[in-house]
């Protein structure tokens, strides 16, 4: 079984105020097959942790490793990661000119499989794939994400997923921006990807909804670069309820009341 291995990892970037930890010690364990979501306040680290695994250049790694089957993630390039089974699902997919969404996909699985898929049978899964995910046809030959609405970026991005195949996927924010139907359409194609190949997910999200069709195995809250509550199902849903203020420290002692 494969795992994705996250151990004491420390993450700081620089900023025009000097350099600024975001990680201070995260520790997860992503098992082949289980869906993790990543949930906190704006600005606790949830982005950063993606971007880091992914190998974004702008995240500094002071100490800590993401191992993969063992292997070392922080030591390969991106477009190893990727080889290896990593993917990444962006807040903000980037616009590629010039670039069609079908020459993207099959030039990306040419790249991680190391030579170019049977035209017919890939033509088909494509297309069975946008079927399933409500992609008229010709949206194949747009360029990708230029022009794109944000529930069409986002259908692109679960279209890749389940085409690409990867072992590990984290999704970041996958839910923003989406209308209800939009949304749904999107959690099928993440469980269907799921159901064909046994992946796993860390799922990033602000909010419960979308855990209402992609179910979680377990649920982590990120407060101040740390995951300060582990759970189950039932935390997203206390997180539902009562928000992230208990996690947060209280402003001042010296705002109480002195009476007298």
């Amino acid at each position: 079984m494969s795992v994705l291995e996250i151990r004491d990892l420390h993450v700081s970037v620089e900023t025009e105020q000097g350099n600024k930890k975001i990680l201070k010690g995260v520790d997860l364990t992503v098992n082949e097959g289980e869906i993790h979501a990543i949930m906190g306040p704006n600005g606790s680290g949830k982005s950063t942790l993606a971007y880091t695994i992914a190998g974004h250049p702008k995240y500094h790694v002071d100490s800590g490793s993401v191992k993969l089957d063992g292997v070392e993630v922080l030591d390969m390039a991106v477009d190893e990661r990727a080889r290896a089974g990593l993917f990444l699902a962006m807040q903000y997919p980037v616009e590629i000119p010039g670039v069609t969404v079908s020459n993207f996909l099959r030039t990306a699985k040419t790249a991680l499989d190391g030579a170019a898929p049977p035209l017919r049978p890939w033509l088909k899964e494509t297309r069975q794939s946008m079927a399933n995910l409500r992609m008229d046809k010709s949206f194949a030959e747009r360029n990708v994400n230029e022009g794109f609405s944000g529930g069409e970026k986002k259908r692109h991005e679960i279209l890749q997923l389940e085409l690409l195949k990867p072992r590990f996927a984290v999704l970041d924010e996958t839910d923003s921006g989406l209308d209800v139907d939009a949304l749904k359409v999107v959690s099928e194609g993440v469980n269907r990807a799921k159901a064909n190949t046994g992946l796993g997910l860390l799922l990033i999200t602000h909010y419960t909804r979308i855990l209402r069709y992609i179910k979680p195995d377990f649920v982590h809250v990120f407060v101040e670069g740390r995951i300060a509550e582990e759970g189950g199902p039932e935390l997203a849903d206390r997180l539902e309820d009562e928000g992230y203020d208990r996690f947060l420290p209280i402003a001042s002692a010296g705002s109480a009341t002195i009476v007298g």
